[in-house]
């Protein structure tokens, strides 16, 4: 007897929809920006684009494609230099540049650890990770989010044969918080585990240049590989794993999504190298930023001291209905649902942008204090 495959999917999606967490591709009217990933508008940036322009014009040579993987007809100079530039700002020896921050961490932790090894990973860590970490078939235990003693408590009491990793984000994408950086580097050298450090919601925002938090905190040296996008604040796409020569050859040799996937075109690393050299002198931008939080925490509604705020939910239906209320009042405002964040953890995540204004974020806060 064939199985039909159409009752099942009609069967899940039902179930889906009735959990209130059923998706949907959507295009929406413009409305005023307090969700996307663009904190610092380079996304929609008329220099940045003037100044790709120029790049490519100088580079005097363009193809729509790589035409290939980095290991087949993919590589160039270009792109091995932009890597080793970009590892360099951020405080690094190498780097490695993967097509998006997914590809990345699945990349890192299926490469490194194996069946012999553990990996404690902080709760709240991405999805990506969440993946990497499976397909290591290493073993895997969670640790309560940014809880010290939990983590410490995990690191004493499980012994391996292996080598020992833990995962963490510096700035976690669904709330906001800040790992207590320092603290875990202590932990993770007093019991020899590797640390591994999801940037992507810190670099260009947090810093004097916008370098992220482990370099701004000088840790580089504690971090055995740090992650970072480039489709957040840089406004651009793709990512990179920064380290050791030793990481960066491991990779290149061991990183399946590394491997068998087409590099990234030539436009797509100028982009890149364009985004770079503007975050630097960003200092306006990431100045407004700040004034935006200070704003936010007199409302009483803070929850961390990043650009990512998030309010908290006990249902997905009841952080939808407020979303779809902010948005007839022309705000863009997401709510995340399970099974994205834990069930009864949904949120109201609002993103914090340099190009908000004073008189935007207040109007935002008095139309949520209405519908709370």
């Amino acid at each position: 007897m064939v199985f039909n495959m159409t009752n099942y999917f009609e069967s899940q999606i039902l179930r889906r929809q009735n959990l209130g967490n059923y998706r949907r591709l959507q295009v929406v009217a413009p409305q005023i920006d307090f969700s996307s990933n663009d904190y610092l508008g380079l996304a929609q940036s008329t220099l940045l684009a003037n100044n790709l322009r120029e790049e490519l014009a100088n580079l005097g040579a363009f193809c729509h494609g790589s035409t290939g993987s980095r290991l087949l007809t993919g590589n160039t100079r270009y792109a091995q230099e932009l890597e080793q530039e970009i590892a360099l700002f951020h405080g690094y020896k190498a780097g490695l540049l993967f097509n998006c921050g997914y590809m990345a961490n699945v990349g890192l932790l299926s490469a490194i650890a194996t069946v012999q090894d553990t990996i404690f990973f902080d709760l709240n860590v991405h999805a990506s990770m969440r993946d990497g970490i499976r397909l290591s078939r290493a073993k895997a235990f969670p640790f309560k989010h940014n809880n010290l003693e939990h983590l410490e408590s995990r690191l004493k009491n499980h012994c391996c044969s292996g080598q020992r990793f833990v995962c963490i984000e510096s700035i976690y994408s669904t709330d906001g918080t800040i790992a207590p950086l320092f603290e875990i580097c202590a932990l993770v050298e007093k019991y020899k585990a590797h640390l591994i450090v999801d940037e992507a919601h810190a670099v260009g925002v947090s810093g004097t240049v916008g370098e992220g938090l482990v370099a701004s905190h000088n840790l580089n040296e504690k971090v055995f590989a740090q992650v970072t996008t480039f489709g957040k604040a840089l406004g651009v796409y793709g990512a990179i794993v920064m380290g050791s020569n030793g990481l960066k050859e491991m990779l290149i040799n061991f990183a399946t999504s590394y491997i068998y996937t087409t590099a990234l075109p030539l436009h797509a690393l100028a982009a890149i190298k364009c985004s770079y050299a503007l975050v630097p002198s960003l200092h306006v931008q990431r100045a407004q930023i700040v004034k935006l939080k200070e704003i936010f925490a007199q409302s009483g509604l803070i929850n961390s001291d990043t650009h990512i705020q998030a309010i908290k939910f006990s249902s997905n239906k009841a952080v939808q209905r407020i979303s779809t209320m902010l948005a007839q009042q022309g705000f863009d405002v997401r709510a995340l649902m399970s099974p994205t964040v834990r069930r009864r953890k949904e949120v109201l995540r609002l993103c914090l942008h340099s190009f908000n204004t004073v008189e935007q974020l207040l109007r935002l806060l008095e139309c949520i204090d209405k519908y709370e």
